[in-house]
């Protein structure tokens, strides 16, 4: 299965798609992160000190990803700005299985926009890569988060205790499942 072209586009609604990311992003998704650290800062270990240059290198490693036919990250672009992101860090062609993470701005959650946009990355890995499985991992406490793998009918497999560090606290993580014939 191969990586998404480099001109990958899916529509969300009239004004309202996903891209693939690309360096020249950097600065916007920077500012976009900045707007929204102390809200980002609660839930993403890397949001609290993400500068400019981390965020170049973000997109660069994705960049890679694509190459590698390993992953790839999209801008949510909604009236021509972008307001989050969201990707596949990573696939196991063996095990043919992937995870999605994802982030909005805060201000325009709960409108559908993240639950549109992850529903097309699972169509994506199920459709065009033919894996079987699909899993999130949504902090404990992130009950926005949780929804959308609930509101796309994943199954809750588990808690992994303390799993991830942000700041100077530990989270625990709940992890979905989602697999081709349950879609």
């Amino acid at each position: 299965m191969d990586a998404p072209d480099p001109g990958f586009r899916v529509r969300l609604a009239d004004d309202c798609h996903l891209r693939l990311l690309r360096e020249a992003d950097a600065r916007e998704l920077h500012r976009l992160v900045e707007r929204n650290r102390r809200y980002l800062s609660e839930w993403m270990p890397w949001a609290a000190d993400q500068t400019l240059e981390r965020t170049v290198g973000f997109i660069r490693t994705t960049e890679r990803r694509l190459a590698d036919n390993n992953g790839f990250e999209a801008a949510i672009v909604l009236g021509g700005r972008i307001v989050g992101a969201l990707g596949f860090p990573g696939v196991d062609w063996v095990a043919r299985s992937t995870s999605i993470g994802y982030w909005l701005d805060e201000a325009h959650q709960g409108r559908g926009l993240m639950t549109s946009a992850v529903r097309a990355l699972i169509e994506h890995a199920f459709g065009e890569w033919e894996l079987h499985r699909v899993e999130i991992r949504a902090a404990a406490g992130n009950l926005r988060s949780r929804a959308i793998p609930e509101r796309l009918g994943f199954e809750q497999e588990g808690v992994l205790r303390e799993a991830e560090r942000v700041g100077d606290r530990y989270q625990d993580l709940v992890v979905y499942g989602l697999l081709a014939p349950e879609r």
